[in-house]
């Protein structure tokens, strides 16, 4: 006989990324948030209630640490079988999470967790050693990820947090993984010249990304406790779209006015425009050690090009001599290549885990840990 939990009756569950913990139903707002549990049961369904207009949230499950599900969910309430038909009284360690990053642009899009249904009963999770934060653009919300490399039109099917480098990380190492992050946005700009969308804009709330009457409501714009999870290191891919910028036509932005990254008739990139991400990269690095006193700040860039390498170089360089910080570095990570493209012109699979056995080692030697590759695809 299976029993249903409510999701704030399971004592041992353990909560992954940004959300209202104490709330039930259990928003999931950022990709890669979710619940982890360890489960003796034959079987577990987990019960989740959707809704969305154009961008249909995606979800998926690991059992055991390998990635067994993925699936869309159309508006609605679904009971979702992560498992069945199990030896009872074994342990099993299972992940759901969600797969689409916050999507600023459907005000209607949400995932809520309810509950749990199950035969068994609920053993702790044990926490990982390390914490990690991955913040990004469309390379860390996982585009690219799933689909062919002829599919180009921009769908959440082909967003994912499972293939991403942080996933692959997380599986590697003995860590836990959040993830922060927005197709099209920059540290300063936007791919499109809308100086509207940049992450630090959006850092502070729970999710800042997530608005309209039910998210609000849910509180993805309350005030983000930074205290109660505090990340060992913050890892920054940003820059790619800033890049972008200069080689698209200026627009109108509302309230702002005409924005444009200029180049001038040879194509250099204007001095003053570079400064301003320049400076959006100091300020930013002086927000995230504001709340989190005690982080690496590590700026991994690259997978999409290097053409904002020395700016950003330099920037982290005026940061650290400013303030003295010590504890901030900047990483290369693999380009993409034609054998490691996916969907979308973006990082596939492949460039995913090219990229995360750059950056695993390079974190497994700062925190004296393991990065094992040998996992389950």
């Amino acid at each position: 006989m299976l029993k249903s939990y409510d999701i704030q009756e399971i004592s041992n569950l353990k909560i992954h990324g940004r959300t209202i913990e104490k709330a039930s139903p259990l928003p999931l707002f950022w990709s890669h948030s979710g619940i982890e549990v360890n489960c003796t049961g034959s079987e577990l369904w987990v019960v989740v209630e959707t809704d969305s207009d154009f961008h249909e949230p995606w979800v998926a499950s690991e059992l055991n640490g390998a990635l067994l599900s993925r699936q869309m969910l159309l508006p609605g309430t679904h009971e979702i079988c992560l498992y069945r038909s199990m030896v009872p009284g074994v342990v099993k360690n299972v992940k759901f999470y969600r797969e689409l990053q916050a999507m600023g642009d459907d005000e209607k899009v949400h995932l809520l967790v309810k509950g749990l249904k199950t035969d068994g009963e609920f053993l702790p999770v044990t926490d990982k050693r390390l914490r990690f934060e991955f913040i990004g653009d469309s390379i860390t919300s996982g585009e690219g990820t799933y689909g062919g490399r002829e599919d180009t039109e921009w769908l959440s099917m082909y967003m994912s947090s499972s293939r991403t480098y942080y996933n692959i990380i997380e599986r590697c190492m003995d860590a836990e993984c959040r993830s922060i992050s927005q197709g099209g946005w920059g540290v300063y700009v936007g791919w499109d010249n809308d100086v509207r969308h940049n992450i630090p804009g959006i850092y502070e709330p729970v999710c800042g990304l997530s608005k309209g009457p039910v998210n609000e409501k849910l509180g993805a714009q309350n005030e983000y406790d930074f205290t109660s999870w505090v990340p060992d290191a913050i890892i920054i891919n940003l820059g790619t779209n800033d890049s972008t910028s200069f080689n698209m036509p200026g627009m109108e932005v509302p309230g702002v006015g005409f924005c444009k990254s200029r180049t001038d008739e040879n194509g250099v990139r204007n001095s003053e425009d570079l400064a301003k991400i320049r400076t959006a990269i100091v300020n930013f690095l002086k927000l995230l050690r504001q709340k989190n006193p005690s982080s690496l700040l590590l700026w991994a860039y690259g997978m999409l090009g290097y053409d904002l390498e020395s700016e950003i170089k330099a920037a982290i360089e005026e940061y650290a001599k400013e303030t003295g910080d010590k504890n901030v570095d900047y990483l290369a990570l693999p380009d993409t290549t034609e054998r490691t493209v996916g969907s979308h012109s973006h990082p596939g699979f492949l460039s995913h885990l090219a990229a995360a056995d750059v950056l695993g080692p390079y974190l497994a030697k700062h925190f004296n840990a393991e990065y094992n590759n040998n996992f389950v695809l």
